[in-house]
């Protein structure tokens, strides 16, 4: 996995080194054939909905992209079925702790959150399993590709998307007493906007 053993910005660094050619590609794809779909088919433009579907593709991307990349670190490693066994062998608050226990989490997060989203689901078993398919597919991809399985790694995995599950159902209680303004299509539109904006702008800081 991912390591956040160093600063956030050279953890996107690295990523982006090696799997912006593949975001390059399928980012022009993707808009390519929803702006013919818009056009051909007259349908309705939701920019902040596009815009949600489009980074929770490109986060798929570099997500699979990342642990499937051989890490040197672990190819003498041997695989680990028991549960828990790896999580309690590190220091809390050491480095491979945040590595390997808080960065496992950190990654899955954002899978939770948007697959929440995406499907408009509402039962804590229906994200698990949503979550454990992912995790699971990871690992024993990784097994195909000569790396290590670690139930431990689905444990966090797991940890990580109901996090993004429990986040997602918050904001959408708090988007629910919201003036009805600030729930238009229009200021969510300009808002995605204004994140896209962010995000893109901290990104070439960083890569630059």
């Amino acid at each position: 996995m991912v390591s956040i053993i160093t600063p956030l910005d050279s953890t996107i660094k690295s990523v982006m080194e090696f799997t912006w050619p593949m975001i390059f590609m399928c980012l022009i794809i993707a808009v390519s054939i929803r702006l013919a779909d818009i056009i051909k088919n007259k349908k309705e433009l939701v920019l902040y909905k596009d815009l949600s579907i489009l980074f929770f593709m490109l986060y798929i991307i570099c997500l699979f992209q990342v642990v499937s990349f051989e890490d040197q670190n672990t190819i003498n490693s041997l695989n680990n079925l028991t549960p828990l066994k790896e999580i309690l062998r590190y220091h809390i608050g050491s480095n491979l702790f945040l590595k390997n226990v808080i960065g496992n989490m950190i990654m899955f997060i954002p899978y939770g959150f948007f697959v929440t989203f995406l499907t408009k689901i509402n039962r804590k078993r229906e994200a698990i399993i949503l979550v454990l398919t992912a995790s699971l597919s990871i690992e024993l991809t990784q097994i195909i590709i000569g790396r290590v399985f670690d139930v431990d790694d689905i444990i966090l995995n797991v940890l990580g998307g109901m996090i993004g599950y429990f986040l997602y159902r918050l904001l959408d209680k708090i988007g629910d007493s919201l003036p009805k303004i600030l729930k238009s299509n229009i200021f969510l539109n300009i808002l995605s906007l204004i994140m896209v904006g962010i995000i893109i702008t901290y990104i070439y800081m960083v890569v630059r």
